[in-house]
């Protein structure tokens, strides 16, 4: 079976290894143009286009797939490449582009989408991240039949996996890479079988899991602790939870829920205990949240105890300006 694959980032790069290592043709790779990156902002490839490249494949970068849009250039010659590729079908994960219909319609078994939720909840462009800023006990990946929709189409297959309060955006982006990889691989090879078969997506429950902005990282201490702690699991490794004491912005990487009788006369945000444990804040609800790792601008992460090393915390300040 010949795949055209279309994808990005790193949880793509996998779901695209899976499949070579699975032995599947794979004649071309669809991938964003190359970003600026790191402190130098050069020009970078992304992780699919580094694999495309090391096993020889040929790479399409177009900006747009629209043939009526900005770059009607890039999507006629994207056209051309997908036309030529003849392949069966095409697999996406994670490209960042709007496939448009002509290309929903070109390969024989259509376009196939691992998607990282259980749809249709958390329908979108972070599932990761809202899974663990709500609290779902658990997640997993869905392989979908794309329609014109946004992750609107038919189920193929779908794999639930738990998310432990442990669980950070990261380490649960790499264990359902590694599930949609190989549920991709599962999904074609029922494909070319002829017993794959599509469910449709039940009309209750859908949610949507918007793209995480940077905005969002800042912590509002009137919170409970059990959702600001939610959220720093949720925006690790990007954006990052953050706070201010003054003008000093500090991200907070790792917190526990603190047992500790929050004073009733204490502010949303006020330091209540420095100990080996870490930093105790009081939250909103009479809740207390013990900070374990932080990061000071320009700095690294940082177990608490060795963070207080460098930077002067004490019990009655009050973070993010109190409440």
């Amino acid at each position: 079976m010949k795949v055209i694959f279309a994808g990005t980032p790193e949880f793509a790069r996998v779901a695209l290894e899976s499949l070579l290592a699975a032995g599947f043709t794979v004649p071309l790779v669809l991938t964003q143009p190359d970003r600026p990156a790191g402190r130098g902002m050069k020009l970078q490839a992304s992780p699919v286009k580094q694999c495309a490249l090391a096993h020889g494949i040929a790479v399409a970068q177009p900006q747009s797939l629209r043939l009526d849009g900005k770059y009607p250039e890039d999507a006629a010659a994207a056209r051309d490449a997908i036309a030529a590729a003849q392949a069966d079908v095409m697999v996406v994960a994670a490209y960042g582009l709007i496939l448009p219909q002509w290309v929903l319609d070109m390969p024989r078994l259509g376009c196939l989408n691992i998607h990282a939720s259980l749809l249709p909840r958390w329908r979108g462009a972070a599932p990761i991240h809202r899974a663990i800023e709500a609290g779902d006990p658990e997640t997993g990946v869905t392989i979908m039949q794309m329609d014109a929709g946004l992750d609107t189409g038919d189920m193929l297959l779908i794999e639930k996996t738990a998310v432990p309060p442990t669980d950070t955006t990261a380490t649960l982006h790499d264990r359902l890479a590694q599930l949609g990889g190989r549920l991709i691989v599962q999904a074609l090879r029922q494909a070319a079988a002829g017993t794959l078969t599509a469910t449709a997506q039940p009309t209750e429950g859908v949610t949507y899991a918007h793209k995480i902005a940077k905005a969002e990282s800042l912590i509002d201490w009137r919170q409970s602790a059990t959702v600001i702690a939610r959220r720093v699991r949720a925006f690790d490794p990007f954006p990052g939870a953050s706070t201010q004491l003054g003008a000093d912005p500090i991200k907070i990487w790792d917190c526990e829920i603190d047992s500790c009788q929050r004073p009733k006369d204490a502010a949303c945000g006020q330091i209540l205990l420095i100990d080996d444990g870490g930093i105790s804040v009081a939250c909103g609800a009479g809740t207390v949240l013990q900070l374990r790792a932080l990061q000071r601008a320009g700095g690294k992460r940082l177990p608490a105890a060795q963070f207080l090393h460098g930077f002067a915390l004490a019990p009655g300040m009050v973070l993010g300006g109190g409440a």
